[in-house]
């Protein structure tokens, strides 16, 4: 509770981060990490048939990549960081002083990965005839980069959602060597290469429009090279899922149909199922009848591999709650074990940039203002996406709000909703809170954050109120 607390009234922090984040890995996993070996076996089989179209089919899906994620991957990749930056910074900060190396080997690896995909596109029509082995070999390189930076980058995912024994040795070893990144990292890499052959579909609707023939011969080799994978991503995902633990899988209805279609959370499932199967029958139908496949069917094997990344990461994200890292941060970035000290003196008195330290009559909207700054924000907003006044119409309607029963529904919410932090205030704090809440509901003022309201550092603050002590 060092820092001033950044906070978007409207939308809400987390669909910031979420937006960044799904995007990127829209980006990562089937461009950079699943398209480059598939890219590379693409032009292999140019060389050993001698048929050019294999390779300039290949330099296009390349061009495409490179183009992508180079620049809205590398983007997005960079955002994640000033979004996690700004909007959790105490969980940030606290992955960074473990995974520290991790980070730093990653980042080397990255700017090598860079290097690597630089020289194989530009490289690609220079290195022909007897220097195309020594390029396939550069695509394999670039394709074992593209792993690692996933590969470490998973670790501190795994992490984040079951921290194992790191807290009996506190190093990055114990850290990284968490229950959950075998698992997941054993899921990620084939469900980057099933992605993969998705997205190189995708593209041969576009690249071999004209080209009837040479396109039912690809999409029947892309479709054997996701079937290929797909039993790898099954067994894998099974055994993530078993691996798990127990307190966050109960979180999955809430984490697959949200809260506003928890009751449709069967069909939900069901329609998530059926995606799938209808993208297996299309790679089936490539592979048996390919000269048959309707051109515009290479579009849905597309769509699905999107929608399957993209609940994978929100399910992903989801489950670990109420945990930022599990068991040892929440989610409005309070370790759990500060917890006993501030339900007892209070957040206020702890946190540098709150306006109120102590609560009192007069300053009781004010400091639970501050309170819900400091405790709500990093999911939930005023009135805007997840807003506290919606949140308690639907408990208690339009009518009268009684404070008591607010009080005693937000001191025991952990309870009744398991994905939900602790109120990590005392008694009064908690008083202010509800106050603060029932005052929105008649003066809906929009809730600004320290980009929009600016900040106060403490020196500066003691400055300026010693100055005017001694004006007065």
């Amino acid at each position: 509770m060092d820092l001033p607390v950044f906070h978007l009234d409207f939308s809400g922090n987390r669909i910031l981060i979420g937006i960044i984040a799904i995007l990127h890995v829209f980006i990562n996993h089937p461009m950079a990490v699943g398209a480059m070996p598939l890219i590379t076996l693409m032009e292999w089989m140019g060389k050993r048939t001698g048929d050019r179209r294999w390779d300039e089919l290949a330099y296009k899906i390349l061009t495409v990549c490179f183009i992508v994620t180079t620049s809205v991957g590398a983007l997005t990749g960079v955002g994640i960081w000033f979004a996690t930056s700004l909007v959790n910074p105490y969980a940030i900060g606290s992955l960074i002083h473990i995974f520290y190396w991790a980070w730093f080997s990653e980042w080397i690896v990255f700017c090598i990965e860079v290097i690597l995909i630089l020289l194989y596109y530009l490289l690609w029509k220079k290195w022909e005839g007897p220097l195309k082995n020594r390029h396939i070999i550069l695509g394999a390189t670039l394709s074992v980069s593209s792993w690692l930076t996933m590969a470490i980058i998973t670790a501190i995912l795994a992490y984040m959602m079951d921290i194992g024994n790191w807290r009996l040795g506190n190093g990055l070893f114990d850290a990284i060597l968490n229950p959950l990144y075998l698992p997941q990292l054993a899921f990620r890499t084939p469900l980057a290469m099933t992605t993969a052959g998705f997205f190189a579909m995708f593209l041969t609707y576009f690249f071999l429009k004209d080209n009837p023939e040479f396109r039912s011969s690809v999409s029947r080799w892309i479709s054997i090279w996701t079937l290929a994978w797909l039993p790898f991503c099954l067994a894998a995902g099974d055994w993530y899922w078993r691996m798990i633990p127990s307190s966050l899988t109960q979180n999955l209805n809430v984490a697959v149909a949200t809260q506003i279609f928890i009751t449709h959370y069967t069909l939900i499932i069901i329609s998530l199922y059926s995606f799938v199967v209808i993208a297996l029958v299309v790679l089936l139908w490539a592979i048996l009848k390919p000269l048959r496949l309707p051109r515009y069917a290479l579009l849905i094997p597309f769509l699905v591999g999107i929608l399957t990344l993209g609940y994978f990461e929100r399910v992903r994200e989801f489950l670990r709650k109420p945990y930022i890292i599990a068991d040892y941060m929440y989610a409005n970035g309070i370790r759990v074990e500060d917890y006993a000290l501030l339900n007892q003196r209070g957040i206020l008195p702890y946190a540098v940039y709150a306006h109120e330290k102590i609560v009192t009559d007069q300053n009781k909207i004010q400091a639970g203002k501050d309170v819900f700054m400091i405790s709500c924000t990093r999911c939930h907003t005023t009135n805007g996406v997840n807003g506290i006044l919606a949140k308690f119409r639907n408990l208690y309607g339009q009518g009268a709000w009684d404070a008591e029963t607010m009080a005693l529904y937000i001191r025991g919410m952990h309870n009744a909703r398991p994905f939900m932090p602790p109120f990590p205030g005392n008694d009064a704090e908690l008083d202010a809170l509800v106050q603060y809440i029932l005052s929105l509901r008649q003066y809906p003022i929009p809730l600004k954050g320290a980009q929009t309201a600016g900040a106060v550092p403490p020196s500066a603050f003691l400055n300026a109120k010693s100055g005017a002590d001694s004006r007065s």
